[in-house]
């Protein structure tokens, strides 16, 4: 219970107006309410981990590029270790520092020419940090491998500050909240803290005034977040970022006056599918491949991307929309929602919800589509603490967006590896680096029934969306297969259109590529590592993918129709396959022609 004491008068709390209290009461609600929100959330860990330093020592002869890790062996004792990553390119040129954390995508964790930073967020498990000399991965300078490993001991000093600002938060938080209710509260005004006159009473607003918080802390981060105001400024090398810089260019860019044909997919299209290739090859049938295809794009992002590029439903001649076997772990939520939340709106909350599997990854889905900024905290901390280095990398928006376009693949393989399904066992050459060794390894990971079932489950929803929404737009639906991997065969990766698709009626009229198409590209001299195509494939890959296309569009374009019948897509997929012998011989011929050259 709060004392009331008689005071003096002319203490400068007599001046201020019932009004005015009132509306201090709200915005100290609103604050509450923030920091109730960064209480739980990730970005609130991660940004006090980050420290000023003199760092790991990286130092090197002059030309040699070195990575290091101090210590690579972290004992995870709480809920996560830290290391401190060093790192010199040797000639002063800009490096970037990915880390693969257990086989997942690489994410960008730091650039410069050299530096050092704290890595706080180390689990239990296998962290490769690689240095390269561009944002697109290609040129592999150095590498380092931190093992987290599960050992009891003393919690390190980041965790306890971790604990120990986390408490301090707690803290101000019930301080705002008192000193809202102790203005609001019924009685006299004021007139010096903690005494209080005898007249002017005050009514108590305690659910008008979190109400008006919770709307003024929504409006302001509408204003913020879900305008170009901040994803103006996104990181262009995060995945929110690139996402945003890729669709805003896409939106924006001028119609050719041709047949243009987008290409949706994740990593495996991004490195396998070559724009530039595809359109010298279909200059002459009068088409133009556009590729939105990124890394970690998973197939619940791709209806949110066609309505940013394609608001009509009616932009584009054909849309190509990869399908096969997948895993998408949970534990990559975070990165998804980030990557999405450029696209997403207020709508979106429950169907962008749905497609999650964890009610954690639901509840942070529908508050991305809310409050906007909760999926760009990390990208916000790095803004505030290098606004100057944001602000160039802004600048480079075109060179990132030229690089991507003229990006040919990469020329390494993974030739001499073998795997034994039945013993489980795989052979990997010595020349193979430690991330390459990794990925491999990770590959051949056979994920549980359930996490299969709820890949194919996402991958259903997402692509009948898709058919959903040019159900009656004259934009041609293309499924295509992709390579399943370097070793054909493998148990799990021979799964069928008919078992990823096996009930999905549409009206929509579907070309379906037959799913042997790819089959010669599953070989290790066409890939990387274990999931991605090389140059060498990523060529092969097009020059197929543009040959099936430009035989059967132009076929159902010269007919005035793809089908006319309204089946199952699975039906229309079985009807490709046995039909593909009445295809023209304009179609056979550019096949085969292009077959021969990618063999």
């Amino acid at each position: 219970m709060i004392r009331r004491r008689t005071g003096d008068s002319s203490s400068s709390w007599a001046t201020l107006k019932p009004s005015a209290v009132a509306n201090l009461s709200a915005v100290l609600f609103g604050i509450a309410i923030w920091l109730a929100l960064f209480l739980g959330s990730p970005c609130a860990h991660g940004a006090v981990a980050k420290q000023s330093g003199r760092g790991t020592d990286a130092r090197q002869t002059k030309g040699t590029p070195t990575i290091a890790a101090t210590p690579e062996r972290v004992e995870v004792t709480a809920a996560s270790g830290s290391t401190e990553i060093g790192w010199n390119t040797g000639n002063g040129s800009t490096g970037f520092v990915f880390v693969t954390a257990n086989g997942r995508e690489p994410v960008l964790v730091a650039k410069g020419p050299e530096g050092s930073r704290v890595i706080s967020w180390i689990r239990t498990g296998s962290y490769i940090f690689e240095l390269y000399g561009d944002a697109e991965r290609r040129a592999l300078l150095a590498t380092v491998t931190v093992s987290g490993v599960a050992e009891p001991g003393s919690p390190p000093r980041t965790g306890l500050l971790h604990r120990q600002l986390r408490w301090l938060l707690v803290a101000v938080l019930f301080a705002v909240l008192y000193f809202a209710v102790y203005l609001s509260s019924t009685g006299p005004q004021r007139t010096e803290f903690p005494a209080e006159p005898t007249t002017s009473p005050q009514p108590l607003h305690v659910a008008r005034n979190l109400l008006l918080g919770l709307a003024a802390f929504i409006c302001v981060d509408g204003v913020v977040f879900h305008t170009r105001l901040y994803t103006s400024i996104l990181a262009p090398d995060s995945y929110a970022g690139r996402m945003a810089v890729i669709t805003r260019a896409e939106k924006h860019r001028a119609s050719s006056g041709l047949k243009e044909v987008l290409v949706l997919g994740d990593s495996r299209m991004a490195e396998g599918f070559s724009a530039a290739v595809a359109n010298e090859l279909s200059s002459v049938a009068g088409l133009k491949f556009v590729n939105v295809a990124e890394p970690a794009c998973a197939v619940n992002i791709w209806h949110y991307v066609l309505r940013e590029v394609d608001p009509t439903g009616r932009r584009y001649w054909a849309i190509v929309v990869p399908y096969g076997i997948g895993f998408e772990p949970n534990s990559a939520d975070p990165l998804r929602i980030s990557m999405a939340a450029p696209l997403l709106r207020y709508g979106d909350c429950f169907n962008f919800a749905s497609a999650f599997q964890r009610w954690s990854g639901r509840f942070r889905a529908f508050t991305a589509c809310i409050l906007r900024g909760s999926a760009f905290q990390s990208d916000l901390v790095d803004f505030l603490e290098h606004p100057s280095a944001r602000a160039r990398s802004v600048q480079l928006e075109a060179k990132t967006l030229h690089s991507r376009d003229v990006y040919k693949g990469r020329d390494s393989d993974i030739v001499g590896t073998s795997y034994d399904p039945k013993t489980g066992q795989v052979t990997l050459p010595p020349r193979l680096t430690e991330a390459q060794r990794e990925a491999v390894r990770d590959s051949l990971v056979k994920p549980s029934q359930s996490e299969t079932q709820d890949f194919l489950r996402m991958q259903r929803d997402g692509i009948q969306k898709i058919l959903k929404r040019y159900s009656a737009s004259p934009t041609a639906i293309v499924l295509t297969p992709v390579p399943r991997g370097p070793f054909a065969g493998l148990p799990g990766a021979s799964m069928t259109f008919h078992a990823a698709f096996p009930t999905v009626p549409t009206q929509k009229a579907v070309l379906s590529l037959p799913e042997q198409t790819f089959d010669f590209l599953e070989k290790p001299e066409y890939y990387f590592d274990g999931l991605h195509l090389n140059a060498k494939g990523r060529q092969g890959f097009t020059e197929t993918l543009v040959a099936q296309l430009v035989g059967h569009l132009q076929s159902a374009d010269s007919d005035g129709q793809l089908h006319s019948d309204s089946k199952t897509v699975a039906g229309r997929f079985s009807s490709g396959i046995h039909g593909s012998g009445n295809r023209s011989s304009r179609d056979n011929h550019i096949s085969n022609k292009l077959m021969n050259e990618a063999n």
